[in-house]
């Protein structure tokens, strides 16, 4: 498990300062001080705004080259490849096994890869990695993904107990996970049928009455960040499922919420969520249009067009809580939102206690009806 992340250090002691989700500051563990990130960023100012105008040239030439590879209508032109001075203190890590590639100050000793487990990370050298655009901090601590972890095993008798060892459980990791975010406007008609029915007393009888309609609508719905998951280690069902964050909170990307995390290197293209991005905008509008269509008892969807107007995309970081653990050769995965404390988690079943338990209930059972059998 990788220890402390210290990219900045303390002005009071030059101890390393860890970003606490519960007080939203900046926190030294050796003198007790704290700091606002900005308070810390402006510190650091002076060396980072020379180092972007160092860069400002070469920053265009590579927006555009990134622009082109991405070969997409989505707008990509504003994402950034500029760390500045902060590209000299940054390091990639390699897990030989998933493939996942972690990025984290230079002094970080990572050991095990948050996404499989696998003990062995190897460090390499960090280099053409896009800064992101915005991060929402950690907000939950660990003390709160471990409590929300346990209370998720709580009762489940089947569990293998490897599950719920103590050090297992203090094995979940907090990890900024990497997504796309897309702006734009959808705009279209839908075209549904619907029903109302009326039952009344006629002659003796129960009578219902079933009006049918036909119904249109046309408009056009804006949307912003509509977010899809740049990770392929964590599947986009586990990340559906913690949704959704509050965008309010959202704050520009500033390493110094870095520190005691690790954050997910990207590795699925804006072009290749291009598909899924397009289904969630679509969603969007479709989701829109219905809303429109009240007091009726049925509704349904017969025709839809929907045409898009694809809007910036913007890359960000957001908080998730993992643990990754393997049983019997299958991976089992825990994830939280580190921000609203929503949870997912996959969990197997001890075969041997199920089928004690079975066992326990059969043999009574048989003798019973043995007994029956006799006595008849």
């Amino acid at each position: 498990m990788p220890i402390q992340v210290t990219n900045y250090q303390c002005p009071a002691c030059t101890g390393p300062l860890r970003f606490v989700g519960e007080s939203g500051k900046l926190e030294c563990e050796y003198c007790g001080s704290n700091f606002e990130a900005a308070e810390i960023e402006v510190l650091y100012a002076d060396k980072e705004e020379k180092a972007a105008a160092a860069m400002q040239a070469a920053e265009e030439g590579e927006a555009g080259r990134r622009a082109a590879d991405y070969d997409s209508d989505w707008d990509t032109s504003g994402l950034s490849g500029d760390w500045g001075a902060e590209n000299d203190n940054m390091r990639s890590y390699s897990c030989p096994s998933c493939g996942a590639e972690l990025i984290c100050d230079k002094s970080t000793a990572a050991t095990s890869c948050p996404y499989c487990g696998n003990p062995t990370v190897v460090p390499g050298q960090f280099s053409g990695a896009l800064r992101p655009d915005f991060i929402i901090p950690f907000k939950l601590s660990k003390e709160d993904a471990v409590k929300a972890l346990k209370a998720h095993y709580k009762g489940k008798f089947l569990l293998p107990k490897k599950f719920t060892r103590e050090n297992h459980v203090q094995e979940i990791q907090g990890i900024y996970v990497p997504f796309w975010l897309f702006d734009g406007e959808a705009e279209g008609d839908a075209r549904y049928e619907a029903t109302r029915s009326y039952t009344y007393e006629s002659g003796g009888y129960k009578v219902t009455e079933t009006k049918h309609y036909e119904i249109y609508r046309s408009g056009s719905v804006a949307f912003e960040k509509v977010p899809v998951d740049a990770s392929s280690k964590l599947s986009d069902e586990h990340m559906d499922s913690i949704e959704p964050y509050n965008y309010k909170e959202l704050r520009a990307f500033s390493t110094a919420y870095l520190p005691g995390f690790l954050a997910d290197k990207f590795d699925v293209t804006v072009e290749q969520c291009r598909q899924r991005a397009d289904l969630r905008c679509e969603g969007t509008f479709t989701r829109a249009m219905r809303k429109t269509i009240k007091r009726y008892d049925t509704c349904t969807l017969k025709e839809l067009n929907v045409r898009l107007k694809r809007g910036k995309v913007q890359y960000t970081l957001l908080p998730v809580w993992v643990l990754n653990t393997k049983w019997r050769g299958k991976d089992f995965l825990f994830a939280m939102n580190g921000q609203t404390g929503k949870l997912v988690g996959d969990l197997p079943v001890h075969w041997g206690k199920l089928c004690g338990i079975f066992a326990a209930i059969a043999i009574p059972l048989t003798v019973l009806g043995s007994a029956l059998s006799f006595l008849l």
